[in-house]
């Protein structure tokens, strides 16, 4: 069974970073969402970063509204939905996740 869970031998905040989205509220992460969609995931070789305010219950609020409209409008879309993110402590004042192609993690060597 150890065999087959993979040891993470990078941090998240290593990868290569296209743009990087300071969200405040539910409703910009809606937008960032959409900017990150239009923007595509697998057609370029780095991946998208949001940062949150370190509110518990804000940062979850946001980042729920990140990862599952990722999906739906890649599903939308009839994009591949294979996406890897990352939830991490960014700094003293935001959370952070990282949010990257499967297909581009591996061609990047991750």
């Amino acid at each position: 069974m150890f065999e087959m869970m993979k040891r993470m031998d990078f941090h998240p905040k290593d990868l290569p970073i296209f743009k990087t989205y300071d969200l405040k509220d539910e409703k910009e992460a809606t937008e960032a969402v959409e900017d990150m969609v239009n923007l595509g995931f697998s057609n370029r070789k780095e991946g998208f970063k949001v940062l949150m305010p370190k509110n518990d219950k804000l940062a979850k609020r946001i980042g729920y509204t990140v990862t599952t409209g990722v999906n739906y409008w890649l599903r939308k879309k009839n994009e591949i939905r294979d996406i890897k993110y990352w939830t991490f402590h960014h700094d003293a004042d935001h959370y952070a996740i990282v949010l990257i192609s499967n297909s581009v993690l591996e061609q990047l060597g991750f």
